[in-house]
């Protein structure tokens, strides 16, 4: 008999064979797999009995990472109903667009956070919500008949290049996308994760399903806080750390980063916004384990690549600091003019697409922006990269962030890198700014150390000396901390509308 392929199949099994292990710990709460399935079974109760939820409705939730956020990925697909986690940093008006858009049918939000008012139904965590779970049967909800192909989840893009879009990700998808992530990266039972990537952000990179399943340990971290994380890691003995780039930065400024046992650490992946190779070798050096990249997108549920070094081959520091290889389901290729895969030379640049069973079905309601993202077979990810002639993917740019400057196409992510090699540069960004002459010249955004000093000019021919003169960017701005989306990306779009201080 062939079976459905489900994220559900990952709690059944953690509830059958892990039922006293403690699998989730947030704060004082330490819950074993037989609690956390039975809590995920009244939510599924409460959703169909007391809040009408019917199969196929939307469900959204507006909190930071905790054990109620951790329940909602299966009791709400046990209710047969569609996950939608909110961004938490967004504005309420960016929220009820949104619910909206989605047309949710209810939303559970925790009372720190804003009120996006509007005719959806509410359930505030805590009391409230503690109260309809209880008020809810023991046991397990009758068993849904399953569509592997429908849409278990939908994840709001960042927005960090447009309007956001909400991307419908399957059960297959997240299913197999769990596998193979696991399996890539060679998880195991045995792994303790902080979840330090919010799980409105693509589930926080999968890790709610593949730690599920594998029996591995949830650590809740509500808000990233650099002092609770390596409290934490010292205190729960945290095994992985997934970060990006901002994070890896924050911690290894804070104080107690010395005074910490962080000896727990095996791994820990950095992704989200490409790394630079300086921080990803201070990041190996004083977390004293190894560090390697990733990649992804929403539209992909979302782990593309993972920098590991190939089996039979002596490790590599470099090919770590690379965007990495397709893992692991992923067929991910750099294909230029006329979609011919570009030459394994590492200097030419094309487009990154992807065939996968981790693909999104599709953006919610938005036909024409599918069928676009979506084209002959491959998704479209906009981001542009090289490939090494090991078959390592470099990414360099995104294509709607490609500098043109007298006709030839500048990299922002080529400056970044260059300027993360100065030592007073904590933080950078380039973004193309108009100019009579040359259509568009970089201008870069620099964010210092604390207690560093560097002039605009030092940077700049800090920049000229290694690169063509046409890169270096034209202007050098200092700036207390660079604007990000929800997810932690740089966010380009609020960089062009800074304006420039004066004589810039």
């Amino acid at each position: 008999m062939e079976l459905p392929l489900t994220p559900l199949d990952l709690l059944a099994r953690a509830r059958r064979l892990f039922p006293d292990r403690v699998g989730v710990v947030d704060g004082d709460l330490r819950c074993t797999y037989r609690e956390f399935a039975a809590r995920c079974d009244r939510m599924a109760w409460a959703l169909r009995e007391d809040l009408g939820v019917q199969h196929g409705d939307r469900v959204a939730w507006l909190c930071g990472n905790t054990h109620e956020l951790l329940e909602a990925y299966f009791g709400v697909l046990l209710a047969g109903a569609v996950l939608v986690p909110l961004n938490i940093r967004l504005a309420p008006p960016e929220l009820r667009s949104m619910l909206d858009d989605c047309d949710a049918r209810v939303l559970f939000r925790h009372p720190d956070q804003p009120d996006p008012a509007g005719p959806t139904p509410q359930v505030l965590l805590g009391e409230p919500h503690e109260q309809l779970l209880a008020a809810q049967p023991d046991g397990p909800t009758p068993p849904i008949e399953v569509d592997e192909r429908s849409v278990a989840e939908i994840f709001y893009t960042s927005g960090s290049t447009g309007t956001p879009k909400g991307a419908m990700l399957t059960h297959r998808g997240l299913y197999l996308h769990a596998i193979h992530s696991a399996l890539t990266n060679g998880l195991g039972g045995e792994d303790v994760i902080l979840h330090t990537i919010p799980l409105f952000h693509v589930n926080g990179w999968g890790t709610p399903h593949y730690v599920t399943g594998l029996g591995g340990v949830h650590v809740m971290l509500p808000r990233f806080d650099a002092a609770n994380v390596l409290r934490l890691v010292e205190a729960e003995r945290i095994t992985r750390l997934f970060l990006v780039p901002a994070m890896a930065t924050t911690l290894l400024q804070h104080p107690d980063m010395e005074a910490r046992d962080l000896s727990s650490l095996v791994q820990i992946s950095i992704g989200g916004a490409p790394t630079p190779p300086p921080l990803l070798a201070e990041v190996e050096e004083r977390f004293g384990c190894t560090a390697i990249c990733g990649y992804g997108m929403t539209e992909s549920s979302p782990t593309l690549t993972r920098s590991l070094d190939k089996p039979g081959e002596p490790p590599s520091a470099a090919r770590r600091a690379t965007t990495g290889l397709p893992i692991l389901g992923a067929d991910v290729r750099v294909l230029g003019a006329g979609d011919v895969e570009v030459p394994w030379d590492g200097a030419t640049t094309g487009e990154i697409c992807v065939r996968s069973n981790h693909v999104m079905a599709g953006y919610w309601r938005a036909p024409d922006e599918s069928a676009a993202a979506l084209r002959d077979g491959w998704l479209r990810t906009g981001d542009v990269a090289t490939v090494s002639a090991d078959g390592y993917l470099t990414i360099v740019d995104r294509t709607k962030d490609l500098i043109v400057s007298g006709g030839e196409n500048v990299s922002g992510v080529e400056i970044e890198k260059v300027l993360a090699e100065h030592p007073a540069v904590l933080d950078s960004a380039v973004v193309g700014t108009p100019d009579e002459r040359w259509g568009e010249v970089p201008r870069a955004y620099v964010v210092l150390r604390p207690g560093a000093s560097a002039s605009p000019d030092e940077l700049r021919m800090h920049v000229r000396d290694r690169l063509a003169h046409f890169k270096a960017p034209r202007d050098v701005i200092l700036i207390d901390e660079l604007p990000r989306t929800g997810t932690g990306k740089v966010s380009k779009p609020a960089l062009r509308e800074l304006k420039a201080p004066p004589g810039v």
